[in-house]
């Protein structure tokens, strides 16, 4: 018993020196934490977009990269080794909760605005902002090894309140430059005639949005005729896939790009991705 402070005041050295880890040893069974980048668009100028990623408010949200448009800057608010606050109650492909295995990229812009006769008008991205928005992207792919089905925009992944970045985000520029799939041309084209004979009852859109990635209907949200639920979802797809309407009902073209979608071979790579460093300037 009289060794007893003696033992517990060389403990408390001992922890006072520093805990030494030995890292000489290094497991090949792992990979990042990062599984998903999502895009965003802020609906508001820079300063106030700024302020609200950064501040702290009532409902605090946050992102890791901030990309300006005037001039074309990008900004990093988050450390990519922390979470940031920016997906929400989100889902896609079998994983919730994206916040915790994502990196937020949040683009100025001001979004979509209501015209009186119920459509929506929404403001285009300037093609400098784009190439950082690229740039960036490949340099974040290529560091985390993300897969390219795993680059989602925030709408597809919270679709019954968010819509963002929007119809007129260019997916189709990120799969030229390798970074996601897009569906075969050619197929989609084959099957688009295929469904005008005969379209696929609801049930089946609701199936293959959730075979893509979007969060299953559960059975008291589905209903005989088109619900919110199933049409906020096809919104979401039809705005990547197919920007030039996106009325969310089940139509002929979105049953294919759906089946090429979700068939082994529908879904592309264009070109290996490069990696394009990028300069960031907070």
């Amino acid at each position: 018993m009289k060794r007893l402070p003696a033992l517990l005041m060389a403990l408390l050295l001992t922890g006072c020196a520093g805990l030494r880890i030995d890292d000489s040893h290094r497991s090949q069974n792992q990979d990042s934490r990062v599984l998903f980048l999502v895009m965003h668009y802020t609906v508001g100028n820079f300063e106030s977009s700024l302020k609200t990623l950064t501040e702290p408010s009532s409902a605090p949200v946050s992102s890791h990269y901030l990309v300006s448009e005037d001039p074309v800057r990008i900004y990093r608010l988050v450390d990519e080794s922390r979470r940031a606050w920016h997906a929400g109650p989100s889902y896609w492909k079998g994983h919730a909760g994206l916040n915790a295995s994502s990196i937020g990229i949040e683009i100025v812009n001001t979004g979509g605005t209501r015209r009186p006769d119920g459509g929506w008008d929404f403001k285009p991205f300037p093609p400098e902002q784009i190439e950082a928005v690229v740039a960036l992207t490949k340099d974040i792919v290529a560091r985390h090894k993300i897969r390219p089905e795993r680059i989602v925009g925030h709408g597809e992944i919270q679709p019954r309140s968010k819509q963002d970045p929007g119809p007129l985000f260019p997916w189709k520029r990120l799969a030229e430059e390798g970074l996601i799939p897009w569906p075969d041309e050619a197929l989609v084209a084959q099957l688009k005639a295929q469904y005008e004979q005969q379209l696929p009852d609801l049930a089946w859109f609701q199936a293959k949005l959730g075979e893509h990635g979007f969060a299953p209907a559960h059975s008291a949200d589905l209903e005989e005729t088109l619900d919110a639920y199933t049409r906020d979802q096809l919104i979401a797809f039809q705005m990547r896939y197919r920007p030039a309407r996106y009325d969310g009902v089940p139509d002929a073209e979105t049953a294919a790009l759906l089946d090429a979608c979700t068939r082994p071979g529908g879904l592309k790579l264009l070109k290996p991705a490069e990696r394009v460093p990028y300069t960031s300037r907070y």
